[in-house]
């Protein structure tokens, strides 16, 4: 049946074969080798991800423009139907998919020498929709100041007020718009709706700690504690493919690819000109008279880059790729969320650890076919928190997601026993990392190196982190669920023993980000300009979170479908949307933490 499916859903009519529809000159069907001609496009944008999906959805939207997307994975959904894929859509089910090399790169770190030696697994999407067909579903901004930072480091124009009316205008949330939430955008943006008694008794004990509750951490307070927005739409994921690239499918001028793996890109001296990739087996070429934008991620990006000879030259020529453009700042600057799980046994049998007994999953399997009602359709990463670690620092560097479970080896090794857990970890760590080739065949996954707790000041704040979360997790609202600290435990107290258990436990919070920097041509690390565009070459950019000059104090998802909003106006040259003087919280002194 499956195989049936697949066939007919990749044998149906393409946007430029539906019977009595012309194609547009200049364009052939897909997959013909007819002689003297090629496939042509405006647009070639190189990953279907969450800034590749909104990309395609907001160029295509002039009919003048042609647009082909190339994903490397498959689509998120066969015959139209989200059932038949309802690991990727059924947001309880999100760590499965963590696990599945079918929608996933399945990346692996360098062994870490701030971790005990330890390699690391990064989960990444390879399928449409890329990492927001994967991810927690967490809709998290960041902190205004962290777009203040950027335009600071060299984004000009990418400032907060800059940015925020493009996150209002991807959102559409539930609870209506105002000056900080969007009402009429694709991405479909909701509370959660369990209201689970230890989500309430989490930010009761929050409160008793000396922490505020905020109404909305995306809106003017970020700092403190309280309910998360999530991208889930009527019980399923809303991923950046269903919010904008499936709406967009009917329309003659996009072309969208699955399994299509790009391989390089294209150059005639500096301008780039296509790309290069494998579908069904063979070799193609498409080409685009605009523009190439690589859309690929953090890691992909700037690996293809590398492969069509823009990097650090000595690098590209020990590994025999000719050179386009020596740009050092490619791969460089990587950046990401650490964090550990801080996990207590409870008392009361409330938690998901029965959902995990078969006949448990069968039912709440069920219920979301049947409705998408239930415990299926929420990620159960309801409510969580941003504060800042010690006084003078000047906005929230420690976040927080609770969850009513506990999660072992991402997901891969079952829950053991009824159990709550926060996961916490620095927002603005100073260690820095990098990524290059590790052979010039692009199917190898490329040496990534992030260098974590490489500094001092990293394992201090991660001491703050579990001790801060103890603090929490002792107050009175959490007492009548509370059992024995299963992780660290209460052996673990002195700094030394609280290094060694984050050393042992630490890992990513899957959000990689600044390898492909975004700043001014005067600076020796950057990568791309304010307008997106790669330096030193003509007709090439990269929109998705690898430009970031630094990464944002919170989950990735929505400021890198903000990000692609704001460039895609850029590309049409439409004018920036602004919002000027928008207020925003500060603390009322930074003398106290809190």
């Amino acid at each position: 049946m499956w195989c049936a499916l697949r066939g007919w859903w990749r044998g149906r009519p393409g946007p430029w074969t539906v019977p009595g529809q012309q194609r547009p000159p200049g364009i052939r069907a897909l997959g013909s080798t007819g002689s003297g001609t090629r496939d042509q496009y405006s647009h070639v944008v190189v990953g279907a991800g969450s800034a590749g999906c909104v990309l395609a959805g907001r160029l295509t939207e002039d009919p003048d423009r042609r647009v082909l997307l190339l994903e490397a994975g498959p689509k998120d959904l066969y015959a139209g139907s989200k059932r038949l894929l309802w690991k990727i859509h059924m947001p309880a089910a999100l760590v499965a998919n963590l696990c599945d090399d079918r929608y996933n790169w399945c990346y692996h770190t360098e062994p870490q020498a701030g971790l005990d030696g330890r390699v690391l697994y990064w989960p990444r999407g390879r399928v449409w929709g890329g990492s927001s067909s994967l991810n927690a579903m967490v809709y998290v901004r960041g902190h205004a100041e962290d777009y203040n930072r950027w335009h600071r480091e060299g984004a000009a124009g990418w400032d907060y007020e800059h940015c925020l009316p493009y996150f209002r205008k991807a959102q559409s949330h539930e609870l209506g718009a105002n000056k900080y939430r969007g009402g009429e955008g694709p991405l479909h943006v909701s509370r959660g709706k369990t209201r689970h008694p230890l989500h309430r008794a989490f930010l009761a004990a929050a409160q008793q700690a000396g922490y505020p509750l905020t109404e909305d951490m995306n809106g003017f307070q970020q700092e403190g504690f309280g309910w998360m927005d999530m991208t889930i739409h009527k019980g399923q994921r809303w991923s950046a493919a269903c919010a904008y690239l499936h709406p967009a499918l009917s329309r003659p001028n996009l072309t969208a690819k699955a399994r299509a793996f790009v391989s390089r890109v294209l150059f005639e001296g500096p301008r780039a000109v296509g790309v290069e990739y494998t579908w069904n087996g063979q070799s193609h070429r498409a080409y685009a008279s605009a523009e190439v934008i690589l859309s690929g991620g953090a890691i992909n990006s700037p690996q293809l880059l590398m492969l069509s000879g823009i990097g650090n030259a000595d690098d590209l020529a020990g590994l025999g790729i000719p050179v386009v453009c020596h740009l050092p700042g490619v791969g460089q600057n990587l950046q990401d969320h650490l964090e550990v799980y801080v996990q207590q046994a409870c008392t009361q049998p409330i938690t998901l650890h029965s959902a995990q007994k078969p006949w448990r999953k069968v039912r709440i399997g069920l219920e979301w076919l049947w409705g998408y009602t239930g415990d299926g359709a929420t990620a159960h990463l309801e409510t969580g928190g941003f504060i800042r670690s010690q006084p003078g620092v000047p906005h929230p560097d420690i976040q927080f997601h609770f969850l009513p479970s506990q999660v072992i080896d991402h997901g891969r090794v079952p829950t053991q026993q009824e159990a709550y857990q926060v996961h916490v970890g620095t927002m603005r760590g100073t260690s820095v990392g990098w990524l290059k080739l590790r052979s010039a065949n692009p199917r190898d996954h490329p040496v990534i190196q992030p260098n974590y707790l490489s500094t001092g000041n990293d394992i201090e704040d991660f001491r703050r982190c579990v001790r801060l979360t103890r603090e929490i997790f002792a107050q009175k609202a959490l007492a009548p669920f509370r059992g024995k600290e299963l992780q660290p435990g209460s052996h673990i107290w002195s700094d030394k023993e609280i290094d060694a258990f984050v050393r042992a436990k630490a890992d990513s919070a899957y959000h990689p980000s600044c390898t492909c920097k975004m700043g001014q041509p005067s600076d020796p690390a950057a990568v791309v300009d304010p307008q997106t565009r790669v330096l030193g070459v003509e007709n090439l950019r990269v929109v998705d979170a690898s430009i970031m000059p630094s990464v944002v104090s919170g989950n990735l998802n929505a400021p890198t479908i903000m990000m692609a909003e704001k460039a895609a106006d850029i590309i049409k040259g439409q004018p920036a949307l602004w919002d000027k003087d928008v207020p925003v919280h500060k603390p009322r002194t930074l003398a106290t933490q809190r």
